[in-house]
């Protein structure tokens, strides 16, 4: 029998059910749907047709206003705008749920990648034992992170979440029920979120989704790797920054971080609760019975009656289920043993944290801590490390908050609430201070001097330095070498068994030196790091802070893994999931199973199988350096621009991500009304360009580095680099997904502008070489074709919300034109802001991974 191919099981599963069920929208219980669903395909088509011939959005509007709304009033034209946008919004979460729904029939849960393929791959190559092995040592650790790239609000996550499930069963009654829902359901916050709401939206998906799908790829594994033998490593864990990361966000307070690590302990045990309640209705038997009983008293009395205090703890609970466990094997013929193994392990991997409770903060906050505390003595920055350290310490040996101003306090709280958070819910619920911006060993031996002068000598906590620009990663080495050597430092990281976590900026590293120079200085940093760090015996782990778009780190991400050599550390994969990435890369059980089984082969391929094109030569590094190089000049010449900053705030979409309420957090890190571009957070800088259909960050300054090789009479040398090094080919392969969600006929209509048309010509001309260059490369006709099912996601995405992409510019340019005139309409103005910042959501959702 035929089997279908991945795109013929797309167009089958994806594109045809859209149509279908799209049509369901001429129903929907919207004002004027049946207008609205008439007019907005005759929009898409003059929008099509406009963008083939340079017309502004301006002239695209103006001509539908005239051909089909018989030149409708501007209050008119722009109502009809709004629903379009409404009506837009639903279709986007439409084919989300029908992607999502096809998941595991486009895909291959059972192919390459998976972990049945890694163990069927091992025992093929006689390698069981080594692959067990690996098992017993590696570790998965998936950060969600609260980044402002997610704006669904709890209420339409759990319709995608329903409407998923009616979509795998075609039952279109319930189809149709949904998408009423849908139409009545408001899509827009009215209030910013707090961190402690974001923190209730992601726990969603730890207690719906990661529970179940870490604990049965647990099962899963011990059952067919380890024959049934009980599993010494967890392997995956779970992190968390929504409640601890502090940087740049002054609305996380000791007092919600402590309110985030309390719901992250209840959630976990009612999860703990509903799952003993089934084993009680099938541990029936004599001895067992009295045991599991036991269990469910004293976790519901944790969960429901407790004020903050426990009946039972974790080291107990495991203890007890060991117990009733060994019963079951010796006296009632192993029943039931799957769902007890099942349970021990969810207990071993979360404990009564579920996730680690991150805290980061910015290295200038501690600066100005210490310039608080050492005020009066102005020769305190011209000391050695180790003589601040005793300074410190003799004149702070504990530290009182209340003693000190704000600043200096709510820093000082923060570690004691560490200390609180491990005290309640155990040592991993909460055990690693982050500091952003990290420039200097000093750095790091600020957080341990303050650590340990809140009442807390032998700090349980990995103080992890987060490298982020150029100048960092490059002198990142160097800075873990002073560390290494401080005997201060070098008695804390004994206490934590000689192991060193280092974060690794892909998000402002981009943003810095562009996509080229960013990925490389990344590369070899871990690389220098992880020599330096061999040759002091420290087991250093990588902690990788990505986005979701290739520009911040996104795209093939397990590819990324699968490509680096021996020569960089790779004992775990850790890595930041944010915005819109944890809902399409993990926001259903198959989805998750599939990416964490992907991340996790790729440790497995990274170290146990083929490895000729994880291994860089000397000469390939050679060429990846000068591609950096000539990459970071023309990006770096590029940020000169005098018209870059301008460009930025008056062409793209940036100040309106403040206005979204879609995150916590500001959209840059100072209270300035000018814009500094070293403040600017990476999130609305590549979103903004995403918004623009422009993906700068993501292959600006490639196709320079190649034209400069092709010039030269060196093609032959990257061509080689392309076909022989995995870890090259995917830093394409991402760019040219960048290239790919790019459409420049949005914006062609600048070319002609006197202010930013050569701007503009600059930035095309750019996408013009790349994407020639990538073609080459790859021998492709067109960009993405060996990703077809991919491809096509993305097209009919674009396709969407091209109509959304033209309105948001016309009401971008109307804005403009409105500002200029002598007495400005100012509540005109107004709609059109809201316009724009409505637009907004529909394609950052449509993109999945914009930001």
């Amino acid at each position: 029998m035929y089997t279908l191919t991945k795109i013929e099981r797309f167009h089958q599963n994806v594109l045809s059910k859209y149509h279908v069920y799209n049509s369901v929208f001429l129903t929907l219980p919207f004002d004027a749907i049946d207008n609205t669903g008439v007019l907005l395909p005759l929009f898409s088509e003059v929008c099509e047709k406009g963008f083939q011939r340079q017309e502004t959005p301006i002239e695209i509007v103006n001509f539908f206003n005239q051909k089909y709304l018989d030149n409708a009033d501007e209050h008119h034209k722009i109502g009809l705008l709004f629903r379009f946008i409404q009506y837009i919004e639903r279709q986007i979460v439409l084919f989300d749920a029908i992607e999502d729904a096809a998941f595991p029939i486009v895909n291959n849960l059972e192919g390459k990648g998976s972990l049945r393929d890694s163990k069927e791959t091992a025992d093929g190559q006689g390698k069981a034992e080594a692959f067990r092995d690996f098992l017993n040592e590696f570790k998965v650790r998936t950060v969600l992170t609260a980044h402002p790239t997610q704006f669904y609000p709890g209420s339409v996550l759990g319709i995608i979440t329903d409407l998923t499930a009616a979509i795998r069963q075609d039952d279109l009654v319930k189809i149709k029920e949904l998408l009423s829902q849908l139409g009545k359901t408001p899509f827009i916050k009215k209030q910013k979120p707090t961190p402690f709401d974001e923190a209730v939206s992601l726990t969603w998906y730890l207690e719906n989704v990661f529970y179940q799908t870490c604990g049965a790829m647990l099962s899963y594994i011990q059952k067919n790797v380890f024959a049934g033998a009980e599993l010494k490593n967890p392997i995956f864990n779970l992190g968390f920054w929504p409640g601890g990361d502090r940087d740049g966000n002054p609305f996380v307070t000791t007092e919600i971080t402590l309110q985030v690590a309390e719901r992250l302990r209840s959630s976990i045990l009612k999860n703990y609760y509903k799952d003993i309640r089934n084993l009680k209705r099938k541990l029936t038997f004599n001895k067992v019975d009295v045991l599991i009983a036991d269990l469910e008293q004293k976790i519901y009395r944790s969960v429901f009656y407790s004020e903050g205090a426990i009946f039972i703890t974790v080291a107990a609970f495991e203890k007890q289920l060991h117990q009733i466990r060994e019963i079951i094997i010796e006296e009632h013929q192993s029943l039931y043993l799957d769902e007890i193994n099942d349970l021990i392990n969810k207990v071993k991997l979360f404990g009564f944290h579920f996730a680690s409770l991150d805290l980061r903060q910015n290295s200038k906050i501690h600066d100005a801590v210490f310039a608080d505390l050492f005020k009066v003595d102005e020769n305190f920055q011209s000391k050695s490390i180790t003589e601040k350290m005793k300074l410190f310490q003799q004149n702070y040996p504990k530290l009182i908050a209340d003693n000190f101003g704000s600043l200096t306090r709510a820093t000082i709280e923060s570690l004691y609430a560490m200390k609180t958070i491990q005290n309640k819910n155990g040592e991993p619920a909460c055990n690693r201070y982050i500091i952003s911006n990290c420039e200097s060993a000093w750095h790091v031996m600020q957080v341990l001097a303050l650590a340990q002068s809140c009442d807390w000598e032998h700090p349980t906590l990995d103080i992890v330095p987060l490298f982020e620009v150029i100048d960092d990663l490059q002198n990142a080495p160097e800075i873990m070498e002073q560390l290494y050597n401080n005997p201060i430092y070098k008695k804390h990281l004994q206490s934590r068994g000689n192991q060193q976590t280092v974060m690794l900026g892909f998000s402002d590293g981009t943003k810095d030196g562009g996509y080229l120079m960013a990925n490389w200085s990344i590369y070899k940093a871990k690389e220098n790091i992880t020599s330096v760090s061999r040759k002091y015996g420290i087991k250093v782990i990588f902690f990788d802070g990505r986005g979701g778009p290739p520009a911040r780190g996104g795209g093939k991400t397990h590819q990324f893994y699968a490509s680096l050599g021996r020569s960089i550390e790779n004992c775990e994969i850790q890595v930041t999931v944010q915005g819109q990435t944890i809902s399409s890369n993990f926001g259903t059980p198959d989805s998750c199973r599939y990416n964490l089984e992907n991340l996790l082969s790729a440790g497995v391929s990274n170290q146990l199988f083929d490895q000729t094109q994880a291994t860089l030569t000397e000469s390939q590094k050679s060429i990846l350096d000068e591609l950096a190089q000539i990459g970071y000049q023309r990006y770096s010449n590029f940020k000169k621009h005098p018209k870059f900053i301008p460009y930025l705030e008056q062409i793209s979409t940036l100040n309106y991500y403040a206005k979204t309420n879609i995150g916590s957090r500001p959209s840059k890190r100072s209270n300035s009304d000018t814009l500094d571009f070293s403040e600017l957070r990476a999130i609305p800088f590549v979103g903004s360009w995403s918004q623009l259909k422009q993906n700068v960050p993501g292959f600006f300054g490639v196709g320079s580095a190649l034209k400069h090789f092709e010039q030269s009479g060196r093609w032959t040398q990257v061509q080689h680099l392309y076909r022989d090094s995995l870890f090259f080919r995917t830093l394409l392969e991402n760019s040219m997904m960048s290239l790919a969600k790019s459409f420049f006929p949005l914006t062609a209509y600048l070319k002609d502008d006197p202010g930013f048309g050569a701007f503009w010509q600059i930035i095309y001309n750019e996408y013009l070489e790349t994407k020639r260059l990538l073609l080459k490369i790859a021998g492709h006709s067109e960009l993405m074709e060996n990703y077809p099912d991919g491809k096509a996601s993305i097209a009919m995405r674009e396709n969407i919300v091209k109509p959304l992409l033209a309105i948001q510019q016309y009401a971008l340019l109307r804005i403009s034109q409105l500002q200029k005139q002598e007495n400005a309409d100012t509540q005109l103005i107004e709609t059109y802001q809201k316009l724009v910042t409505r637009s907004l959501f529909g394609n950052i959702n449509a993109s999945r991974n914009s930001a």
